[in-house]
């Protein structure tokens, strides 16, 4: 397999995380990184991860990157942010480079639920520069949408889907923390879901909205509950420390409707360390069809590790798409590279 050129936007928690992965891969050439971070610029990553020299560097910027990177990168992944909206200008600024993109940005799995218009500015600004763009991740990008249109090729037909993951969301950095509201009061998590600032898991609406899509049913509307898991015990990771009372986590529940009545119904309730009270983490598919499936994956695939296995492990089949912006329900079915 011939290698893929790739440079890592984003050095935080996964992307980090992606960079050390894609080092350990024959078929992947990290060319460099990109971060805002003083103590981490000009800096070999290999310094950062406790690797080996890698002989590339981490730029101040992507502008800086292009400066002085002298190969072209095949792909970009861009690990910043979980928003369209706040991923938008970046993605274009790749794209009119004609280069690949891979965002792990939460909404761009299926942008079109949120953010239709910057799907299509995306889209159009993909195809004219004949590259491909791709959100991917854990979830959304596989468990709750990919796997789940996957389980639906055996059935005759379908009435009705559930899926459910209880995940540890310890691995994540602040930006995951500060969207789940962990470490907040649970009169702050109200006031944050109010506000805005608290969005709990970032996909439902993309999700359920790619499943519906790839199975042909036109939703009336996806609605969305929200609620605080409170602490019993104390909980402490490297990004967040979670006092008794206080939330680690939270419980949400997306609903696709049609004609009055949900048939597509998605459970999350993630938390940071769940062990500490005894929680089983676990991934759950079931469809009630013809045949009814019904799978369950236990313990939970892990979500750090599984964001930075898609992105990477989706890098040679995103070089090699067609172009314009994908979901995973439009290119061949992922696998880990060497």
């Amino acid at each position: 397999m011939k290698k893929v050129k790739v440079l890592q936007w984003g050095f935080g928690a996964m992307g980090s995380g992606m960079a050390k992965l894609m080092l350990s891969k024959e078929s992947v050439e990290l060319l460099g990184a990109v971060d805002t971070r003083s103590e981490y610029i000009d800096k070999d990553p290999g310094e950062i991860l406790g690797t080996c020299k890698t002989n590339t560097k981490i730029y101040a910027s992507f502008e800086d990157a292009k400066k002085n990177i002298k190969t072209k990168p095949d792909v970009v992944i861009l690990a910043t942010d979980s928003f369209t909206k706040n991923v938008v200008d970046n993605i274009k600024k790749i794209c009119n480079e004609k280069i690949n993109v891979i965002t792990i940005a939460e909404e761009m799995s299926f942008p079109w639920a949120a953010e239709p218009k910057l799907a299509d500015e995306i889209n159009k600004c993909a195809l004219e520069n004949n590259v491909s763009v791709l959100g991917t991740g854990i979830n959304p990008g596989f468990v709750l949408d990919a796997l789940v249109i996957m389980m639906t090729g055996v059935c005759h037909d379908i009435e009705y889907i559930e899926a459910s993951r209880i995940n540890d969301l310890s691995p994540f950095g602040p930006t995951v923390m500060k969207t789940q509201g962990v470490g907040t009061t649970p009169e702050e998590f109200k006031k944050g879901i109010k506000t805005g600032d608290i969005v709990g898991h970032v996909g439902f609406p993309e999700s359920i909205g790619m499943i519906a899509k790839s199975l042909g049913i036109e939703l009336d509307e996806i609605k969305e509950e929200r609620e605080p898991i409170i602490s019993n015990v104390y909980r402490e990771t490297k990004f967040v420390k979670v006092d008794k009372g206080m939330v680690a986590g939270c419980r949400h529940i997306g609903y696709g409707i049609k004609d009055g009545k949900t048939i597509i119904k998605m459970i999350h309730p993630q938390q940071v360390l769940p062990h500490l009270e005894k929680i089983d983490t676990g991934d759950y598919i079931n469809i009630k069809g013809n045949p009814p499936v019904n799978l369950a994956i236990k313990p939970e695939i892990p979500g750090g590790i599984g964001t930075m296995a898609m992105a990477v492990n989706m890098l040679h089949l995103v070089k090699e798409a067609n172009p314009g912006l994908k979901t995973m329900a439009d290119l061949p079915i992922p696998r880990m590279i060497n």
